[in-house]
Parts: structure tokens; C-alpha cells; sequence
């Protein structure tokens, strides 16, 4: 057959190798069987492979190295590790080379096939040519390595961590991941984890079983389950309290949850992105987040930039933001001054800030043109363009940065409050924002 797809299995121990040869066969994959590193090199070397499983321990030199050495002779080639049960360490490390999965001893055969299945939806073009520039916008040098980035990541099931300011768009980057890569035809499901209220967060995550507790009149499905064979996406992970970080920590050790009642786990396969607009290496360090849930989650670290370290995309965003508001109309457009203003506004809350400036502008104008007047600019230091910079207090040994703009966030909304004699509703429009996210920030600011 020849388009038959092939893989390469590297295992000294003849029963194993069998049993994934016997599974890839019933799958109508040919492979190949290596029993060393230096017999797997020379097999890539001699034939076209579209996926390559390996063993972490083998004779002389270790599958690690095969990782690495396909990374760089292969890079287009998947290449999934065999550990041994427990050695999760070991699995992080491959991950970090480059690998694109691993695999536990015992084998389970349900997600090897999962994980080859998956593989072989990058080697052998099932995807459609989703260009992240389509939804990526902006031609700075920033986001032009973003968007290099994600190829590679998608083309992994290692956990991503991305990082970045409110506003900036990170969920949008961990959507992305998801769509170029093996699991796009699956469900990317998003969590936020400071909008669960910590009682219903455990029920929510893993599910619950009828009669579990008050108010479970019938099964439910957790968010894990919902995203089963494809992304679950935990935004805002730095809000995750202390015995969920427990709880979710054995979730992607073992690959499995339990509902709340019942006594039996439910396997799941799941790719796991996560984000915060916070420090989280700082909330380690302070004892505030888990390091070892630290280290499973930022196997690999993506940091989104700031709308201000990629002022030269404004424009086209903001073209992109009223064709989108307008319904693809085109024919608002955005004067020179109005322009300018943008570009030396230092945008304390990203793309999502400027998305409510334009929004609130569309209103405001007249005609087709939305002028620097229209935009009602908050007044600000302006920032000078190239650089990036924006004024900051002086940091000192008790600074706080969160409190620092909590305090001015506080600010803001008092000001709102007071120009709408307390009108929340009106309040929120003024601001920018839905009723439902000013309840939201009234909340957490303690302005209730």
C-alpha cells in the first residue's frame, strides 16, 4: 500500500515491541523495530518514518538522546517516549527535547492508539492550512515569533504555560495551538479559574455522581471529561486554591479524574495550556502556588507581548477591531489623529482595551471617520513610539505591582461611579465593559 503510513519503535525488550507492532499493524501502520539508539539513527537515516516511539531506557545510549538527535536530523517527525510508570520527571524532560508525547509502562493500547492517531494527523496533512496570521494579527517582530513559536508547539502534547498581561491575548494564543495542531477536530475548552466559586471548583473540574451532595439530583460531566481527546485551557491558574492545586497536580500525573462520589477514576487525554496575568514564579517562590504543579504545567513557557511592545500593529488592528464591530461594513475608518493618539497611548489593559476604545468610538462618531476626540483617551503620559516604555512608580523593596494597579483600577471605577451617580449600568458603559464584568470588578476590587 503506498500511502500505508510507517513507524519507527525503538525497545529492547522483544515483548513490548511486539505489542506495539501487533497494535500499529491492526491500525494498518507498518513499522520498523530498532533494539538501540545507534540502530534507530541508522533506520532514519535509511527510510521515511511518520511517527517514531521510543523506550527512556535502552542499551547504551538512551532515548533522550534520540530525542534530541530526531530534533535535529527530523524536526517534522513525531517522536512519542516510553517511560516507566511513575517517572514523570523523565517524561518532563523528554518533553522539554522536543518529544511529542510519552507513553507510561504498562502500556495502555487505548491512548497509544490515541497518541498515534494524533501524530499522524500532523505527518500526513489531515489539517486544514490554518494560518495563524488570520487571527494573529500584526506584522512586528514580536508577533512574527509568536506565530513561529506555535507551529512548534502545536506540533507537541507538551503542556504550555503562557504568559502575559490581562487584556493581551493569550487565550487567543492557547486557541491557537490547539487548531494547528494533532487535536484541532477535538474540544478546546476553557477555564477560568477565578470565576469558580472554590466549593463547586473540585464538581466542576472532575464531574460529580447523583446524590454526591445537596443539590446533585443527576450526574454531571467535569470540564476534564468535556475535553477529552483534545485542549483544556486554565486561564487565570494563578487563582486556583491550594487543595485544588493538589487535586488537579494528580489529574495530569495520572491521566485520570474522579467525580466528587464516586470511587472510580475516569481516564481522560488531555492536552494541558495554561495562563495568568500574574508572576507565577514569584507565587512559588512565596509558597503561594505549588512548585511541582509548576513544573508540570511550564514544560514549556510562551510569553505574550504587551500591545505597547508591538505599537507598529495598532493599525491594522484597529482596522481589523471596527471591520469586525461594523460587521465587515469598511467604511468607518480612523483619522490621522485619531491614529497618532493610539500610537502613543500606552494601553494599561492590551487588545481588550482597545477593543472598548473603538466600541465606545463607533458611538461617539458622527460620520465614517472616528477622530482623536472620538476615542476619549484616558489622560496619560504619552509613550514614545519604538520603545515600548511607560512611566512607572520607582520600585522599592515593599513595592507591589498587583497593588499598584489594583489601586489604580479602583481609581478608575470610583471615577465611573461618581460621573454616573452610582449608575453601575451606565458605570460599565462609560468604562468600556458588560454589567456582568463590572459586578465582576466591583467584586474584586471589594467596591461592592
Amino acid at each position: 500500500m503506498t500511502n500505508q503510513a510507517r513507524a519507527l519503535v525503538v525497545d529492547d525488550e522483544p515483548d513490548i515491541c511486539e505489542l506495539i507492532c501487533l497494535t500499529l499493524e491492526r491500525m494498518d501502520i507498518a513499522s520498523e523495530r530498532a533494539g538501540t539508539v545507534d540502530e534507530a539513527e541508522r533506520l532514519l537515516q535509511e527510510h521515511a518514518f511518520n511517527l517514531c516511539l521510543t523506550d527512556m531506557q535502552l542499551p547504551g545510549r538512551n532515548g533522550l538522546e534520540l530525542v534530541e538527535h530526531i530534533q535535529r536530523k527530523h524536526p517534522e517527525l513525531p517522536v512519542a517516549v516510553i517511560t516507566a510508570y511513575g517517572s514523570m520527571d523523565a517524561a518532563v524532560q523528554s518533553l522539554k527535547a522536543g518529544a511529542f508525547d510519552f507513553v507510561p509502562k504498562p502500556v495502555d493500547l487505548k491512548m497509544l492508539r490515541k497518541l498515534v492517531d494524533s501524530a499522524l494527523t500532523l505527518t500526513r496533512g489531515k489539517l486544514a492550512d490554518r494560518r495563524s496570521r488570520r487571527t494573529l494579527l500584526g506584522e512586528s517582530i514580536a508577533m512574527q515569533r509568536i506565530r513561529g513559536t506555535i507551529v512548534k508547539l502545536a506540533r507537541s502534547q507538551a503542556p504550555v504555560y503562557i504568559s502575559g498581561e490581562s487584556g493581551s491575548g493569550k487565550e487567543l494564543v492557547a486557541r491557537t495551538i490547539h487548531e494547528k495542531g494533532g487535536r484541532a477536530s477535538k474540544p478546546f475548552v476553557p477555564i477560568n479559574c477565578g470565576a469558580i466559586p472554590t466549593e463547586l471548583m473540585e464538581s466542576e473540574f472532575f464531574g460529580h455522581i447523583k446524590g454526591s451532595f445537596t443539590g446533585a439530583t443527576s450526574n454531571k460531566e467535569g470540564l476534564f471529561q468535556a475535553a477529552d481527546g483534545g485542549t483544556l485551557f486554565l486561564d487565570e491558574v494563578a487563582e486556583l486554591p491550594q487543595h485544588m492545586q493538589v487535586k488537579l497536580l494528580r489529574a495530569i500525573q495520572e491521566r485520570a479524574v474522579r467525580p466528587v462520589g464516586s470511587q472510580q477514576e475516569i481516564p481522560v487525554d488531555v492536552r494541558i495550556l495554561s495562563a495568568t496575568h500574574k508572576d507565577l514564579a514569584g507565587l512559588v517562590e512565596k509558597g503561594e502556588f505549588r512548585q511541582d504543579l509548576f513544573y508540570r504545567i511550564n514544560v514549556i513557557q510562551l510569553p505574550v507581548p504587551s500591545l505597547r511592545e508591538r505599537q507598529d500593529d495598532i493599525p491594522m488592528l484597529a482596522q481589523h477591531i471596527l471591520e469586525r464591530l461594523t460587521d465587515g461594513d469598511g467604511s468607518i475608518t480612523l483619522a490621522k489623529d485619531a491614529i497618532t493618539a493610539l500610537l502613543t497611548y500606552p494601553f494599561p489593559g492590551n487588545i481588550r482595551e482597545l477593543e472598548n476604545i473603538l466600541e465606545r468610538a463607533l458611538t461617539l462618531c458622527d460620520g465614517d471617520v472616528i477622530s482623536r476626540d472620538d476615542l476619549q483617551l484616558p489622560q496619560h503620559e504619552p509613550v514614545h513610539a519604538g520603545n515600548g516604555d511607560i512611566p512607572l512608580p520607582e520600585p522599592s523593596d515593599d513595592f507591589m505591582l498587583e497593588d499598584y494597579l489594583e489601586d489604580i483600577e479602583r481609581s478608575v471605577v470610583t471615577k465611573a461611579l461618581e460621573k454616573t451617580n452610582n449608575n453601575k449600568t451606565a458605570a460599565a458603559q462609560l468604562l468600556g465593559i458588560s454589567f456582568r464584568a463590572m459586578r465582576y470588578k466591583l467584586k474584586k476590587l471589594g467596591m461592592e
